[in-house]
């Protein structure tokens, strides 16, 4: 299977995880503290994922100067566009119990949208990251799959409730995140296409832009909503997602 075309189909399967959210909120919502537990393991997941994986890697290949321009360029550029989709209905977009944006109003529909395109901007960096962490010919970055897919759950689960409260059928909901998935799958090929033989101080950028996003989307929706719900222990959960990634890592690359 050509490199560019196995990461598109590791940037599907991560997005597949949106279906399984939107599932889990058709189907049987599961309890709030049980989103909550994901939320904080995948959090740790990700931070891993962002220490090891992507600001080590562009290090490596490009230095502290491409690091940290990519790394604060990534925050900001995700910033932006995050005020953006939170003024037109998707600040809660990954609350797993009541969401604002989810009310039984006519504007619950779109809501559910403005919820869908936030998926797509947190899916985009993450998606690219994993196109990208097979350009040095290792193999797919499992720990950076794993973290996608655990934080990619509830937002389909939550955009999925707008939808429902709007009055949406499954057909539309799974048409909209199946979408979604193709896109994820779509940004990871390109990532990988378009940067096969990049100079090492773009691919260095690349990455940090990922990792850089990837970070802000955590404090600004996952960490929030994992603290909300489980207080006590969220701490401790995101440390054992980070251990688990870390852990993975390692094996990986060993």
């Amino acid at each position: 299977m050509p490199q560019w075309l196995e990461a598109g189909v590791w940037g599907f399967g991560s997005g597949c995880a949106l279906l399984i959210g939107a599932a889990f909120a058709t189907l049987r919502r599961p309890s709030q503290r049980l989103i909550a537990v994901v939320m904080a393991f995948g959090s740790g997941v990700l931070i891993s994922a962002v220490a090891f994986d992507l600001m080590d890697e562009a290090y490596r290949q490009g230095g502290f100067d491409a690091a940290a321009a990519g790394f604060l360029g990534g925050a900001i550029i995700y910033t932006a566009a995050n005020i953006a989709i939170s003024r037109r209905g998707a600040r809660h977009r990954k609350r797993s119990g009541y969401n604002p944006d989810e009310s039984q109003t006519p504007a619950a529909d779109s809501g559910g949208l403005a919820i869908a395109v936030g998926a797509l901007l947190d899916g985009i960096p993450e998606s690219i990251a994993i196109g990208v962490s097979l350009l040095d010919g290792t193999g797919v970055s499992l720990v950076m799959v794993a973290a996608v897919f655990l934080s990619n759950v509830p937002e389909g689960l939550s955009s999925a409730a707008g939808m429902r409260a709007a009055g949406r059928g499954p057909k539309y909901i799974f048409g909209v995140w199946g979408g979604i998935a193709l896109a994820s799958g779509l940004a990871a090929l390109l990532g990988n296409l378009l940067l096969a033989g990049a100079d090492p101080n773009v691919l260095a950028a690349t990455t940090a832009v990922a990792a850089g996003g990837i970070l802000a989307m955590l404090v600004d929706t996952m960490i929030p909503e994992a603290t909300e719900e489980t207080p006590e222990f969220a701490g401790l959960i995101a440390v054992t997602g980070f251990l688990f990634a870390f852990v993975l890592s390692k094996l990986g690359s060993g």
